[in-house]
């Protein structure tokens, strides 16, 4: 049975309620009610109820957290949402945001600063016009309806926020099956860099996910840098890992193949395509001891 209907609670919207409609929304475009649940729609499968009912029944697509214990790992209806699709695993890894979002809903402000090791002050700099804006218009509204702009809006961040995850997930099996790990000798001693080939068809962002395969690989320790398909030319983009900053392409600004140098340092473009002239580039840029 499809979903026919998206009922929430009434009152202060939060980012959680807000992100589990939209997620939905993507699937099942339908009309999003902001009151309290009836007996009925709790059992009617037809009626996916969000944050509110006190129930966690996925086969009747009910979806609070709040019976759940305090002292339980932090949940929040978008989670429920995104495990009903299957999809939860992936954005807990993709989605940096995901996981302070679920602390800062279930055990508030202050737990979730010390969780992430901050200033409580710190998390309201962090906040941003455009989701006080969004959370407060759909506090206001009762009903939204296929056509109104705070609907339409809401549809397309769902319909973002599943590609992303969905298409990440295919991008690194792709990484995964085409990446090589170059470990470059030096002087002072070996460093690795990630080369991405270029492939045919060329993706649309040849370097999306390449930090993401790295710290899936659990290589984050020990590679520096990544070269990759430039997707304006056929040669290839080098850039800093984690911005490390033992590597500066400031030092191969001069090299008639190197087309662009940032000057901070952290990414160059060269027209070059031969794997061992890119070595050769990477290594020049190399600082070592910082």
């Amino acid at each position: 049975m499809t979903i026919q209907r998206i009922i929430t609670h009434p009152g202060g919207a939060h980012k959680d309620d807000f992100l589990a409609c939209s997620v939905l929304l993507a699937l099942y475009p339908v009309a999003i009610a902001r009151r309290e649940p009836t007996a009925d729609e709790l059992a009617d499968a037809a009626a996916a109820v969000v944050d509110v009912g006190h129930l966690h029944d996925p086969e009747l697509r009910n979806f609070d957290h709040h019976q759940f214990p305090r002292e339980g790992t932090p949940t929040c209806a978008l989670s429920l949402v995104l495990q009903y699709l299957g999809v939860y695993e992936d954005a807990l890894k993709f989605c940096d945001w995901l996981e302070p979002a679920e602390w800062f809903d279930c055990r508030g402000p202050v737990a979730t600063a010390e969780w992430m090791g901050v200033e409580r002050d710190a998390l309201n700099r962090l906040n941003s016009p455009i989701d006080v804006t969004l959370l407060r218009r759909f506090a206001l509204k009762s009903e939204l309806l296929p056509g109104d702009p705070l609907w339409e809006v809401m549809r397309m961040i769902g319909e973002d926020l599943l590609d992303y995850v969905k298409n990440l997930r295919k991008r690194l099996d792709f990484i995964a099956k085409h990446a090589e790990i170059w470990e470059l000798p030096h002087a002072e001693g070996p460093f690795q860099v990630l080369f991405m080939p270029r492939t045919d068809p060329l993706p649309s962002e040849p370097s999306m996910g390449l930090g993401r395969h790295i710290e899936s690989q659990g290589l984050s320790g020990q590679v520096v840098g990544m070269i990759y398909p430039d997707r304006r030319g056929e040669g290839y983009g080098l850039s800093r890992y984690n911005d490390n900053l033992r590597l500066d392409f400031r030092r191969i600004a001069q090299e008639a193949d190197v087309h662009f140098a940032h000057q901070q340092g952290f990414v160059a473009k060269s027209s070059a395509a031969e794997p061992e002239r890119l070595k050769q580039l990477m290594t020049a840029a190399w600082v070592g001891r910082v």
